[in-house]
Protein backbone atom coordinates (compact mmCIF):
# COMPACT_ATOMS: atom_id res chain seq x y z
CA UNK A 1 0.00 0.00 0.00
CA UNK A 2 1.39 3.34 -1.14
CA UNK A 3 2.30 5.74 1.80
CA UNK A 4 0.62 9.50 2.07
CA UNK A 5 2.57 11.81 0.97
CA UNK A 6 1.93 13.46 4.45
CA UNK A 7 3.76 10.81 5.99
CA UNK A 8 6.88 10.57 3.44
CA UNK A 9 7.02 14.80 4.40
CA UNK A 10 7.00 13.82 8.03
CA UNK A 11 9.62 10.98 7.76
CA UNK A 12 12.19 13.44 6.05
CA UNK A 13 11.24 16.13 8.55
CA UNK A 14 11.99 13.59 11.17
CA UNK A 15 15.55 13.12 9.85
CA UNK A 16 16.25 16.83 9.05
CA UNK A 17 15.72 17.36 12.77
CA UNK A 18 17.51 14.28 14.32
CA UNK A 19 21.03 15.02 12.17
CA UNK A 20 20.85 18.82 12.81
CA UNK A 21 22.99 19.15 10.68
CA UNK A 22 22.26 20.40 6.35
CA UNK A 23 21.35 17.52 4.77
CA UNK A 24 21.05 15.99 0.93
CA UNK A 25 18.88 14.45 -0.63
CA UNK A 26 21.25 11.62 -1.31
CA UNK A 27 21.53 11.36 2.70
CA UNK A 28 17.78 11.23 3.37
CA UNK A 29 17.01 8.70 -0.08
CA UNK A 30 19.63 6.19 1.73
CA UNK A 31 18.54 6.65 5.06
CA UNK A 32 14.07 6.05 4.04
CA UNK A 33 15.88 3.06 1.72
CA UNK A 34 16.55 0.95 4.87
CA UNK A 35 13.28 1.01 5.69
CA UNK A 36 11.24 0.77 2.49
CA UNK A 37 11.86 1.04 -1.61
CA UNK A 38 11.92 5.13 -2.91
CA UNK A 39 13.16 6.13 -5.49
CA UNK A 40 15.64 9.23 -5.54
CA UNK A 41 13.19 11.84 -7.41
CA UNK A 42 10.14 11.35 -5.02
CA UNK A 43 12.43 12.47 -2.30
CA UNK A 44 13.83 14.87 -4.31
CA UNK A 45 10.73 16.32 -4.63
CA UNK A 46 9.16 15.64 -1.36
CA UNK A 47 12.51 17.66 -0.36
CA UNK A 48 11.25 20.75 -2.73
CA UNK A 49 8.10 20.52 -1.36
CA UNK A 50 8.90 21.24 1.81
CA UNK A 51 11.02 24.30 0.85
CA UNK A 52 8.02 25.74 -0.75
CA UNK A 53 6.38 25.50 2.33
CA UNK A 54 8.91 27.08 4.12
CA UNK A 55 9.47 23.87 6.23
CA UNK A 56 13.28 23.89 5.62
CA UNK A 57 15.81 26.57 3.72
CA UNK A 58 18.40 24.59 1.22
CA UNK A 59 21.63 26.26 0.15
CA UNK A 60 23.58 25.18 -3.37
CA UNK A 61 26.69 22.64 -2.21
CA UNK A 62 27.88 21.63 -5.66
CA UNK A 63 25.49 20.00 -7.79
CA UNK A 64 23.56 19.52 -4.77
CA UNK A 65 21.50 21.40 -2.46
CA UNK A 66 21.83 21.23 1.22
CA UNK A 67 18.33 21.41 3.23
CA UNK A 68 17.85 22.53 6.81
CA UNK A 69 14.51 23.09 9.47
CA UNK A 70 13.74 26.46 9.78
CA UNK A 71 11.02 25.48 12.53
CA UNK A 72 11.21 23.07 15.03
CA UNK A 73 9.05 19.76 14.85
CA UNK A 74 6.21 21.25 17.45
CA UNK A 75 5.77 24.14 15.26
CA UNK A 76 5.66 21.81 12.46
CA UNK A 77 2.66 19.62 14.01
CA UNK A 78 0.74 22.53 15.21
CA UNK A 79 0.57 24.06 11.92
CA UNK A 80 -0.44 20.66 10.23
CA UNK A 81 -3.18 19.71 13.35
CA UNK A 82 -4.42 23.75 12.19
CA UNK A 83 -4.44 22.85 8.31
CA UNK A 84 -6.45 19.89 8.99
CA UNK A 85 -8.67 21.82 11.05
CA UNK A 86 -8.88 24.61 8.78
CA UNK A 87 -10.89 22.22 6.27
CA UNK A 88 -13.54 20.86 8.57
CA UNK A 89 -16.93 22.40 7.59
CA UNK A 90 -17.77 21.97 11.43
CA UNK A 91 -14.80 22.71 12.83
CA UNK A 92 -16.47 22.37 16.68
CA UNK A 93 -17.34 19.24 15.49
CA UNK A 94 -14.27 18.22 14.71
CA UNK A 95 -12.30 18.88 17.84
CA UNK A 96 -14.40 17.00 20.05
CA UNK A 97 -14.10 13.56 17.76
CA UNK A 98 -10.30 15.08 18.00
CA UNK A 99 -10.47 14.90 21.72
CA UNK A 100 -12.44 12.03 21.56
CA UNK A 101 -9.58 10.18 20.03
CA UNK A 102 -7.06 11.31 22.37
CA UNK A 103 -4.80 8.93 24.99
CA UNK A 104 -4.75 10.08 28.10
CA UNK A 105 -1.41 11.34 27.96
CA UNK A 106 -2.37 13.55 25.01
CA UNK A 107 -5.70 15.02 27.10
CA UNK A 108 -3.44 15.60 30.20
CA UNK A 109 -0.81 17.58 27.56
CA UNK A 110 -3.94 19.47 26.43
CA UNK A 111 -4.38 20.20 29.44
CA UNK A 112 -1.39 21.84 30.35
CA UNK A 113 -1.51 23.62 27.42
CA UNK A 114 -4.57 25.30 28.62
CA UNK A 115 -3.47 26.39 31.59
CA UNK A 116 -1.01 28.11 29.71
CA UNK A 117 -2.93 29.80 26.41
CA UNK A 118 -5.89 30.48 28.32
CA UNK A 119 -4.74 33.14 30.88
CA UNK A 120 -3.42 35.08 27.55
CA UNK A 121 -6.82 34.29 25.57
CA UNK A 122 -9.12 36.10 28.20
CA UNK A 123 -6.76 39.35 29.25
CA UNK A 124 -5.82 38.56 32.44
CA UNK A 125 -1.90 39.00 33.41
CA UNK A 126 0.85 37.10 31.62
CA UNK A 127 2.84 34.56 33.16
CA UNK A 128 4.47 35.20 36.68
CA UNK A 129 7.97 36.74 36.66
CA UNK A 130 7.94 38.32 33.36
CA UNK A 131 7.96 34.36 32.00
CA UNK A 132 6.74 33.57 28.32
CA UNK A 133 4.05 31.07 28.17
CA UNK A 134 5.88 29.46 24.90
CA UNK A 135 8.57 29.17 27.43
CA UNK A 136 6.69 27.20 30.02
CA UNK A 137 5.66 25.27 27.06
CA UNK A 138 8.70 24.46 25.81
CA UNK A 139 9.58 23.74 29.12
CA UNK A 140 6.82 21.22 29.77
CA UNK A 141 7.14 19.30 26.08
CA UNK A 142 11.19 18.63 27.47
CA UNK A 143 9.55 16.72 30.31
CA UNK A 144 7.60 13.38 30.71
CA UNK A 145 6.57 13.59 26.54
CA UNK A 146 10.41 13.85 25.95
CA UNK A 147 10.62 10.75 27.75
CA UNK A 148 7.96 9.09 26.29
CA UNK A 149 8.80 9.88 22.73
CA UNK A 150 9.95 7.50 20.32
CA UNK A 151 12.25 10.25 18.44
CA UNK A 152 13.32 12.72 21.65
CA UNK A 153 14.43 14.99 18.85
CA UNK A 154 12.26 18.05 19.06
CA UNK A 155 13.71 20.60 16.55
CA UNK A 156 16.54 22.55 15.19
CA UNK A 157 16.91 26.09 14.52
CA UNK A 158 14.77 29.00 14.52
CA UNK A 159 10.49 28.60 15.27
CA UNK A 160 9.45 29.84 11.63
CA UNK A 161 5.96 30.83 11.04
CA UNK A 162 4.15 30.46 7.68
Amino acid sequence: MPRQLGDLEDAVMTRVWQWNRPVTVREVLEDLQQERSIAYTTVMTVMDNLHQKGWVRREVDGRAYRYTAVSTRAAYSAALMNEAWSRSDNPAAALVAFFGMMSAEQREALQDAMRIVLPNLSGAPGPPSGERADERADERADEPARERAEDPADGAGPEAGR
